[in-house]
């Protein structure tokens, strides 16, 4: 795990109250929105907004669609792209 691996996980474990651990077990396939009842429409403006603070990033209002939360890994794609100035 690298840095932001180990800050998106910590970033979801506290947005989203999961279980000690449980981000632990996610992989790049592990299914997001529609997945996780604890991610639902509401809890997305709290999870963008702390990984924009925590991450020291922007996101852009047209940069958010449905496939971003896809799965565990396109998240963590778009942090990395994002933390890279892509």
């Amino acid at each position: 795990m690298d840095t932001t691996d180990t800050k998106l996980r910590s970033v979801l474990a506290d947005v989203l109250g999961l279980k000690p651990g449980q981000t632990e077990a996610f992989t790049t396939e592990t299914g997001l929105f529609g997945d996780l009842p604890e991610l639902d429409s509401m809890a997305v403006a709290g999870l963008l907004t702390e990984m924009e603070d925590r991450l020291d990033i922007v996101i852009d209002e047209d940069e958010i669609d449905g496939d971003l939360f896809e799965t565990y890994g396109s998240l963590l794609a778009f942090a990395r792209a994002k933390l890279a100035g892509a």
